[in-house]
Parts: C-alpha cells; structure tokens; sequence
C-alpha cells in the first residue's frame, strides 16, 4: 500500500493492526476481538473511502463486525470519516466525554472546521469517555488518560501489559499537535507540558501517534517535545506563527493545490487567520501570505508550480 494507508509491524499484541496515514488523516489503530473490532481514529472525511477499505481489509476487520469508533480527539483529521463508518457498519461512536457539547452543538470553531478551513461529515456521539475510566478493547485493557494541550478535550490510551501508547496528537516523534498561544487560551500551553509530563512517568515500550510512523525511543521524543515546549513558552508569537504555518500547510494537502494568488484572500477570509493576524501580527494579507509560503518554503513543506502552491 502507499504511504497513506500502509500497515506497520511492531511489537503489538496480534489483535492490534496500525495503519500509518499522511498528514491529512490520522492513522488508525484496529482491535480485533473475538466479537468484533474497534477502529480509533477515522481519518479526513476526503479519505473516507481509503479509510473503509483499510478498515475492512484483510489485516483490518477481516469480514469481523464492528463494534465502536473511537475518537482520540474529534479535530477533523481524527473524526472526518466517523460518519461514514458509523453509516457502513451500524456502529456506535465514541469520543471524549470533554467533547460532547462541541459535538453535539456542532461547534465548528472549537472543532476547528470551517474556523481554520477544515470540514467534516456531521455525526452524534454515541458514548462518552471519561478520563480515569478503563475500557477493554480487543481484548485488552486501555487506560484512558486526560491530554490536554494539542486538543484540551484529549484522550490518550495506555496499556500497561505491553507497555502500548496511543498518543493521538499529544506525542509524536518529533513533537505534537500545534498549541494555542497563552493570548487565545492561557491553560494550553501548561496543559501541553503537563501531558507530556504525565507521559514520561508511564512505563511506555512503544509510542503510536496520531501521524507519523509509531516508535519506540520515546524518552528522545519526550525530549524533543519539551524543548520545543520551552521554545514556545519563550516566545508566545512563535507559537502563532508555528499554528498559521500547521493550518496552511493542512488546507494545502486538503486542497492539493492553490493559486498564489488566491493566497492574501485565503488568509484575509479565513477566520483563524484573520484572527491571529489582527492579534499577533498585524500584517496585511498580503504579507501575511508571503511570510507564510516564505516559512514553509524554508523547510521543503510546499512548493511552486505554474503559479500554484503544491504539498511537497
């Protein structure tokens, strides 16, 4: 399979199949049991066919019924194909229960759909997860532990028989899920380093995050996550700048490409960056869109072709 659906081996119980995505979706992790089989995490809703073919592949369901949907965190790239699972298989959604009333209200800011360029497929929560509870999935137990930071409606998954952690966007290999500045929301970025905190004093063997490939040396990506944490803590309007970056960077791969053109009224007409602009940076649209190509451009994230703006 591709890079956007490519299934990983590691030291996994045999019930437990990881499919890596790419920055669009998130991947997916598929529990099998004996009575069927719980998905976490659903991809972009653009992916959805993808998504249901993995999940009823040979090394997902395998013909199995299933029996839930899990949400680490309903960002659209986690939830966007909640819907269309729920419609193929008749099942059941569950998402933190922090969550609920953004779901139920279909919140689109605090969902960061149309706020930030994004959508999804409307669905209902089914169920709701508490933190502290424990949930057996695949004949497995799992920890559900509150991470905020990234999403402050987070959940994290632990399970201490095989030292498993299923870290949505609250740890990646090099990193995590984008912040929110202390100016929008003064407990994120705490709640980011005491997530990471809480991490480091599990006995984890084998990190599988919301994108990327899943790893092991998770002491050095716990280091990385909190220097880059002290960075942003040391200059708020880098973390601005850092999310205007991650967002453009996520509308591009859903978009696949843009006009440059188009860029200054992209910026200018998109509430999350009209809102960073007016409160961190005060630049014209134009130069907002400039610096934000510029930056990305830097790190080999986009490029130009024909007067457009592609994924690199």
């Amino acid at each position: 399979m591709s890079s956007a659906g490519k299934l990983v081996s590691g030291p996994v119980p045999p019930q437990m199949h990881v499919f890596v995505r790419d920055w669009l979706s998130a991947n997916h992790v598929v529990l099998r049991s004996r009575d069927g089989g719980i998905v976490i995490d659903t991809g972009y809703g653009k992916h959805a066919p993808l998504t249901l073919a993995l999940v009823a592949s040979r090394m997902g369901l395998d013909g199995a019924p299933l029996r839930r949907i899990v949400n680490t965190h309903c960002h659209s790239d986690h939830m966007g194909g909640n819907a269309a699972l729920a419609r193929a298989y008749g099942c059941p959604i569950a998402i933190p229960a922090a969550d609920a009333r953004s779901i139920e209200a279909w919140d689109e800011q605090a969902l960061l759909l149309s706020y930030a360029g994004q959508k999804a497929e409307r669905f209902a929560a089914d169920e709701l997860l508490e933190a502290g509870s424990t949930q057996v999935w695949g004949d497995l137990e799992w920890q559900l532990i509150a991470a905020p930071g990234h999403d402050m409606s987070a959940l994290v998954f632990y399970n201490p028989e095989h030292r498993i952690l299923i870290s949505g966007d609250a740890l990646w290999e090099n990193g995590y899920g984008f912040v929110m500045p202390p100016e929008v929301d003064p407990a994120a970025l705490p709640a980011a380093r005491a997530t990471l905190e809480t991490i480091a004093h599990l006995d984890v063997a084998y990190v599988v995050p919301g994108h990327g490939e899943p790893f092991t040396d998770v002491n050095a990506a716990l280091d990385r996550a909190f220097r880059r944490t002290s960075m942003f803590e040391a200059d708020p309007l880098r973390m601005a700048r850092h999310a205007l970056k991650v967002v453009l960077a996520f509308d591009l791969l859903d978009r696949e490409r843009m006009p440059l053109a188009s860029l200054p009224t992209f910026v200018a007409e998109t509430p999350l960056f009209r809102d960073f602009n007016a409160r961190f940076l005060q630049r014209t649209p134009d130069d907002l869109a400039h610096e934000l190509v510029a930056d990305l451009e830097r790190v080999g994230a986009v490029r130009r072709q024909d007067g457009d703006l592609l994924p690199a």
